[in-house]
């Protein structure tokens, strides 16, 4: 009897799913929303850096007597919809083309200040406001994509309404005013929370006055890449996410093409 029952027991805990272990997803019975901005001339870039720049290589009938268009485009990695990899504030972290898939998909849940954001362009989401939202519904999952959404994405690509200043230059900078995330909250998210992303519907997770960036070196420096810009978080709750950036050998960081899944 006692062997019967410690083979039951061994039976039991083969077949228990191990926490390292990825939830199956099912992408049926569902949609996809896109959580990315166009590219374009109207693209939002930080004030020091270049706009966004598509020329036409060749658009039209060739002398073969077929239609055949072609481009090139020029863009600072850092600007609309785009992923931050952890060296960019981090030496030694991973780049662009280092990051693990897995730290580029995964379930996510998004936290919803807009209502502190839209009454202090400079607000700063706190400890407190993470609790909050787990008051209502439940802790953070280890190894969760996190996604704060502000409000500000109603404002994209109004410059000077989403990034408080529509002038260029370095001179322009010190007229920033967006939300962001707390220092404080980013080292309690990475210590208590152990997310593996984060991402925002803002220019930056520093606050627009940052002048240290703290945000940015609490979160990179534990190897937790970032999404900025992020479109249509007013669309969802939690998802399934899949971020996708160009893969640039040794970048810093890239244009980004991020989506979530949504089970009806």
């Amino acid at each position: 009897m006692v062997k019967i029952i410690c083979a039951l027991f061994l039976l039991m805990v083969a077949c228990q799913p191990q926490a390292n272990e990825q939830a199956t997803v099912s992408f049926s019975g569902g949609k996809w929303i896109d959580l990315s901005y166009d590219f374009s001339e109207e693209t939002l870039y930080w004030p020091t850096s270049e706009p966004f720049r598509l020329n036409t290589d060749f658009e039209g009938v060739t002398p073969g007597g077929y239609y055949y268009s072609a481009y090139s485009f020029c863009s600072a990695e850092h600007g609309g919809t785009h992923l931050d990899a952890p060296v960019h504030f981090a030496e030694g972290k991973w780049s662009t083309d280092q990051i693990p898939l897995e730290n580029l998909t995964g379930e996510a849940v998004v936290i919803d200040v807009s209502d502190k954001a839209s009454a202090n362009p400079d607000y700063q989401i706190t400890v407190a406001a993470i609790e909050a939202w787990e008051e209502s519904n439940g802790p953070i999952a280890e190894s969760t994509i996190v996604l704060f959404r502000t409000g500000y994405g109603a404002l994209y690509p109004d410059a000077k309404k989403y990034l408080g200043t529509e002038e260029r230059g370095a001179d322009a900078v010190a007229g920033l005013h967006f939300p962001g995330i707390d220092p404080a909250a980013a080292e309690w998210l990475t210590s208590s929370r152990k997310i593996k992303a984060v991402g925002i519907d803002v220019a930056s997770i520093d606050y627009g006055q940052s002048k240290d960036f703290k945000t940015h070196q609490i979160f990179y420096g534990a190897n937790i890449p970032g999404f900025e810009n992020v479109a249509n978080l007013d669309k969802l709750r939690g998802a399934y996410i899949v971020a996708l950036p160009m893969k640039i050998k040794g970048g810093s960081g890239a244009p980004l093409r991020i989506v979530a899944w949504l089970n009806d």
